[in-house]
């Protein structure tokens, strides 16, 4: 708000007026009241001022120095030219050149009582003691100061509860949007203990050494590098970096540590494995889910000598370990073996616990790292090397826990309740930190809260991270596209954190190859299984082929990403899918068209065309498929909503069952072509036509959610159970809000809203114990679990299918033998035996 020195006298002398009604408790005290200056010169007001808290104002006058002598991080310091006013009045800086009005919103009250405002002006100048005058203070350019104490006070004495004050220059939304500063929820500034590194360094909070006493320094060490632990784990879940590992003072500082070999190269180890996991995940672009991940925020990253990190790491593990020997010598020659090497600290007695601890903690940092780096080997080269790394780390995080019983015991610190919500082994609090020092180098929002993990919930965290970094170095890179598809839902299963996706991404996707060696259009024609001559086919330099390439290389980056982002992701790229099939369809009419005499190379393109078809409309109805089951892994529908959402599930695997059946057909039948005389033909006809098992897995879901359809709905029809009566929207509206991306692409075509309710509406129990869907899904489960010998995940898949079938085959003879007859009879659906498809439970009330 900037107000002109004659229209600051001219509210002065008539503040009296009506103004609009607001929710007090919104609005924060007029002690807040300040004003501050961005670097463009332009002014923010501070929220808005209210009667009923006018009173703050007179502690703002009160303030302490120091509030106006905080060096570069005052407010007023934003710009050099204004000079903070004294603390005993209230100012406003004006602009002199400035031709803004303080034009009130509503009409004055004055004009009904006109005595009013000169009563109330003779009672505040007979009761308030004169206000001294104040030492001018000089002005900036193209502004003043101002005293606004006489325009404050006049409005406090005529604003009542709930009342704003409205001008050109200042109104609600301009106040809304004001920077509140002085409120710790709001002004990340005010919460600093610090305002600089330097200043904690020079009060002492990063000590170097840590101690004079050797075996303090030693175990302040240790626990400095556990609650760096903490803090890494915490910054992997989604927090920022600034506030986590840098709220370490020795590492913002890095050339401080080079005295204490120890802590220096923990320091830097530490640096090189943050720029090493920033990296992976950027180049991934999985940040986009937790876009505070690679923020740096100016820190210091790259540190001189960083890539040195592990040459320094080595040299201090090899003194440390040459120590632990000393301490494991025999004791006739013990005491004088320690004498020939330097100790880590006095305690004679303790040697040997302190560098065991610190050895498994430089080993874990040193087998980290070399995963990291193993693993950006491009086309998968250095997986075999960082599984070894991997079990190293393993190794070393579970001597890291048992070391901690030592040092608890060593500790002098007393500590209570256990050590579950200590950052550190020992239990003690760790030097050299402090979270509030970089949060002004945060995102501008308000402060973000941040509980950082504790030492055991950070050891897990590592052991579940270093568990996945395994599953992936294990990948055998196949090159079959529905292989890679299966491995990464089956991965996904786990609930990967953000790195370890973004390396499963990053090794299957690689500079626009798969892997970083095969071409798409190979692991297409593989998919589509078209022959071995298209390889070298012209087709491949075809527009729309090229972009279904991309539209690959985009679903691979999706399905790694987590549930919620894949799930809104896939709902968008299935209408690129469907458009990519009407342009190939399309395309392939305008190159082959209806003619019957074709050429051979003509021929193949056509042949080609049919199967690429055939495949994209197969992968466009996976991924609905995949959409609609992230809906359960997600919570997102209710038990009235699953009827709607079985039948949608029904017909889009039959779909896709339908299409890669034409798939599997025209495979086998061209190779039996191929094989075989045109006589032996008719002979085998029965023998082809057997249903590949593949299909046979699918015809069991299919079983199963026509199953669960019928059942909801026979409920619904027959008891009113699970009837969805919502004062909100209809089922109209909800199948709508469920489907509508699938609509949208015309996935399945012609199914609607109608076609579902006329699928359902007449649905009982008679009929479903007539035809009983659960025992052809338990009967097909049986079938086909020889043909998966070789695939452990579909064979664990098929049981968890036979156990929902067998509970729901019980379930619904129980309910059509009795439901009618007992009322009290209740039937709910739960996910105990799978993720996605529903168990029927009956019990009665």
């Amino acid at each position: 708000m900037v107000i002109s020195r004659t229209v600051v006298d001219e509210a002065t002398e008539s503040a009296e007026y009506d103004l609009p009604k607001y929710n007090t408790g919104e609005l924060p005290g007029i002690g807040h009241l300040k004003m501050i200056m961005d670097p463009v010169r332009q002014y923010f007001p501070v929220k808005v001022t209210i009667k009923s808290k006018i009173e703050a104002l007179e502690r703002v006058t009160d303030l302490p120095s120091r509030e106006v002598e905080r060096g570069p991080n005052n407010a007023n310091a934003l710009n050099p030219a204004i000079t903070p006013p004294p603390s005993s009045a209230t100012f406003i800086p004006l602009q002199t050149n400035s031709t803004s009005h303080f034009t009130p919103a509503i009409t004055k009250r004055r004009e009904e009582n006109p005595s009013l405002l000169s009563d109330q002006t003779h009672e505040a100048s007979t009761m308030d003691p004169p206000v001294p005058e104040r030492s001018s203070i000089p002005s900036g350019e193209n502004s003043v100061w101002a005293d606004a104490s006489p325009l404050l006070a006049a409005a406090c004495g005529d604003l009542e509860d709930g009342q704003l004050i409205h001008g050109d220059n200042f109104n609600l939304f301009a106040a809304m949007s004001a920077l509140e500063i002085m409120d710790p929820k709001m002004d990340s500034g005010i919460v600093c203990k610090y305002y600089s590194v330097e200043e904690a360094i020079e009060d002492g909070a990063a000590p170097l050494p840590i101690s004079c006493d050797k075996t303090v320094d030693v175990r302040c060490t240790i626990d400095i590098v556990d609650h760096l632990l903490s803090c890494e784990a915490t910054w992997h879940k989604g927090h920022s970096l600034s506030q986590t590992v840098f709220s370490c003072i020795y590492l913002l500082r890095p050339e401080r540590t080079s005295s204490h070999a120890l802590l220096h190269s923990f320091c830097r180890v530490i640096r090189a494995t943050c720029k090493a996991v920033i990296s992976v995940v950027s180049d991934a672009r999985t940040h986009e889910e937790e876009d505070l991940f690679t923020m740096n925020y100016g820190l210091p990253l790259n540190g001189d000598g960083d890539d040195k990190c592990l040459s320094m790491l080595n040299a201090v593990e090899e003194t440390i370990s040459r120590q632990l020997r000393a301490c494991k010598a025999p004791s006739s020659l013990k005491r004088r073996v320690l004498e020939d090497t330097e100790p880590l600290q006095t305690n004679i007695d303790m040697e040997e616990g302190y560098c065991k601890a610190l050895l498994c903690r430089l080993r874990f940092r040193k087998h980290f790292y070399h995963v990291l780096t193993c693993l950006r080997r491009p086309q998968g080269r250095g997986l075999e090397l960082a599984r070894k790394h991997i079990a190293s780390c393993i190794m070393e995080l579970e001597s890291i826990l048992s070391s901690s019983e030592f040092l608890r015991s060593s500790s002098s610190e007393a500590w209570e309740g256990g050590v579950e919500n200590k950052t550190t082994a020992s239990g003690c609090q760790p030097i050299g930190f402090d979270a509030s020092l970089n949060c002004r180098l945060s995102a501008p929002t308000p402060p973000r809260a941040i509980k950082i993990l504790s030492w055991k919930e950070a050891i897990e965290y590592f052991l579940k991270l270093l568990h996945d970094l395994d599953i992936i170095c294990s990948y055998s890179l196949d090159s079959s596209l529905e292989n890679l598809l299966n491995f990464v839902v089956q991965f996904q299963k786990s609930q990967p954190d953000l790195v370890a996706r973004a390396h499963l991404q990053l090794l299957l996707v690689q500079d626009g190859k798969i892997h970083g060696r095969d071409p798409v259009f190979a692991i297409i024609s593989r998919a589509a299984a078209l022959p071995e001559a298209t390889k070298n086919h012209d087709i491949q330099k075809n527009e729309f082929i090229l972009q279904l390439g991309q539209l690959v290389i985009n679903l691979l980056k999706i399905v790694c990403s987590n549930s919620a982002w894949q799930r809104r992701k896939l709902g968008k790229i299935v209408q690129d899918w469907r458009v990519i099939y009407l342009q190939l369809e399309m395309a392939f009419k305008k190159e082959c068209g209806d003619n019957p005499s074709l050429s051979n190379e003509e021929n193949a393109s056509m042949k080609i065309f049919q199967h690429i078809l055939v495949w994209v409309e197969e992968q466009t109805y996976w991924i609905a498929s995949r959409f609609l089951i992230l809906g359960f892994e997600l919570e997102l529908y209710s038990p009235s909503e699953y009827c709607m959402v079985y039948w949608y599930l029904y017909v889009v695997l039959v779909k896709l069952a339908e299409k890669i059946h034409i798939k599997m057909v025209a495979t086998n039948s061209a190779g039996k072509k191929r094989g075989k005389k045109k006589r032996d033909a008719p002979k085998d006809a029965a023998k082809d036509y057997r249903i590949p098992p593949g299909v046979l897995f699918l015809q069991c879901q299919i079983c199963l959610a026509e199953g669960l359809t019928m059942m909801l709905a026979a409920l619904r029809n027959e008891h009113g159970i699970l009837q969805s009566r919502s004062p909100f929207n209809t089922e109209h509206e909800r199948f709508i809000q469920h489907f509508e991306l699938l609509q949208k692409a015309s996935i399945p075509d012609h199914m609607s809203y109608p076609s579902f309710k006329e699928s359902t509406s007449y649905a009982c129990f008679s009929n479903l114990l007539m035809y009983n869907y659960f025992k052809d899904a338990q009967r097909i489960a049986k079938e086909v679990k020889s043909s998966f010998s070789n695939e452990p995940d579909k064979l664990a898949e098929l049981k968890r299918l036979e156990q929902v079938a067998e509970h729901n085959s019980i379930a619904l003879n129980v309910i059509c033998r009795v439901g009618t007859l007992d009322p009290s009879l209740k039937v709910s659906f739960e996910f105990n035996h799978h993720p996605y498809f529903a168990t029927a439970v009956v019990k009665r009330s």
